[in-house]
């Protein structure tokens, strides 16, 4: 039985030796034909040399992006709001009808106006003709008595004094003169008598034509009177119906003020207008949308004191945000701060930014370079030549059939170039082909 044992275990032992002697000859076997077919990969590409060449010098900066315009859009008048053609994003132009309140409360009103416009309108034309009418009696009055418009007329001046006047005049002459002759006895006394009495009948006849002249004045003063009276009437009568029409005029805007319509083109960026909302300009936070123009962005730029003297209003700008890294905006420079930041030390500029094509957006924040009038000599290398892995640029310089992966500084890019700051010279020759295929170390054919 022990025997038996001791033969199966020996057994056992020289499988598992010769299991071991197999395994090592496969692995070894395999590993010979990997290294057999581990052969030097060879990629193709094309190249293009490092140049040195003028590109423009810049001063390069930070700052955010804001719309040159906005505005919060709020009623006129109180109402209920029965339509809203907007919502948040919504590109509006100036004029477009964003709210519309219920007009009715407001006709109401425009029509109650004009009733009271039209009853003025009667009183006045009541007034005119009273007015015409004394003015007629005037005239009448004067063309009696033979006095023109303006003309002051006084008691002497009636025709009837004046010819009494003159006969007492005359009767006086008459008396005195049959006074003289009766004292000669040249005449009797009852001629005296009646040259007397003729005398006596015309100072009557004359105190009544006075007495008549008073009264043809005080007629011609009342009808003077009532004329004035009349025409201020029709004047107080005019004056009232231009407040109503004032009125009128009121109530007609009340209810044109309904349509609430843009102030200005541009995005929506907040709406807090719902249909059925009762809204009034009266109440906080009346407030029924916000619009920011965005055609043309400002971009507020912060200049170190040291280069205060390189900016100027009309310079040019090129800005860089995230969310395009391969293209870059132009802009000019519009406003400049009189002084500069005493605490930071800086000088605020302002540039215009022209956003026709609504790619930026207001608040985003960029990259500003301010390029300066005087070029300078940098090396240049195709764009596309740059491989980018996050934060880190290289390329991959071909010397003798093999790429070196060299890591660079970027600088300013210039249409399909980029200027290479670090990491290359004059003459150096860069793959820009291909560029995902290569590592480090890797042959290549051009």
């Amino acid at each position: 039985m022990i025997k038996r044992r001791q033969f199966f275990w020996i057994v056992l032992a020289a499988v598992v030796f010769a299991a071991g002697l197999i395994t090592g000859c496969s692995s070894g076997n395999s590993a010979t034909a990997a290294n057999a077919n581990a052969q030097p990969t060879t990629v193709d590409v094309t190249t293009e040399a490092a140049v040195i060449k003028p590109i423009p010098t810049y001063i390069e900066a930070t700052g955010s992006l804001a719309s040159d315009a906005q505005t919060d859009v709020a009623p006129n008048v109180s109402g209920k709001i029965v339509e809203v053609n907007f919502d948040i994003g919504t590109y509006v132009n100036q004029g477009d009808v964003l709210v519309r309140l219920d007009p009715r409360d407001g006709q109401i009103r425009v029509d109650q106006a004009r009733a009271q416009v039209e009853q003025q309108r009667q009183a006045v034309n009541q007034a005119n003709a009273n007015a015409d009418q004394a003015l007629a009696n005037l005239r009448q009055t004067q063309a009696r008595l033979g006095v023109r418009d303006g003309e002051v007329f006084q008691i002497k001046d009636f025709s009837q004094v004046k010819t009494f006047t003159a006969q007492l005049e005359l009767a006086e002459k008459e008396l005195r003169r049959a006074e003289k002759l009766l004292e000669s006895g040249d005449i009797s006394r009852s001629i005296y008598d009646q040259r007397r009495s003729q005398r006596d009948a015309i100072i009557g006849q004359l105190d009544e034509a006075r007495s008549n002249a008073a009264v043809a004045i005080k007629a011609i003063d009342t009808a003077r009177e009532a004329y004035n009276v009349a025409k201020a009437a029709a004047s107080t009568q005019n004056a009232a119906i231009a407040t109503l029409q004032a009125q009128v005029a009121a109530a007609e805007k009340s209810v044109t003020d309904t349509v609430v319509r843009a102030p200005i083109s541009g995005f929506v960026s907040e709406k807090t207008a719902d249909v059925g909302e009762y809204i009034s300009p009266n109440t906080p936070n009346s407030k029924l949308a916000t619009i920011v123009r965005t055609s043309t962005l400002r971009m507020k730029i912060d200049i170190p004191e040291a280069s205060v003297g390189k900016v100027a209003t009309g310079q040019g700008i090129s800005l860089q945000t995230s969310s395009y890294p391969d293209r870059s905006f132009a802009g000019t420079i519009v406003r400049i701060a009189p002084n500069v930041n005493a605490t930071a030390r800086t000088l605020t500029v302002e540039a215009e930014v022209q956003n026709v094509d609504g790619l930026l957006k207001p608040g985003q924040f960029a990259t500003v370079r301010i390029t300066q009038s005087k070029p300078e000599p940098a090396v240049v290398i195709p764009a596309r030549a740059v491989k980018t892995s996050g934060d880190i640029n290289s390329v991959f310089v071909i010397k003798e059939g093999v790429a070196r992966e060299q890591f660079v500084q970027l600088g300013l890019l210039e249409g399909d170039q980029i200027q290479v700051k670090s990491g290359l010279i004059d003459g150096d020759r860069v793959a820009v082909s291909n560029i995902e295929q290569l590592r480090d170390g890797i042959m290549v054919r051009q």
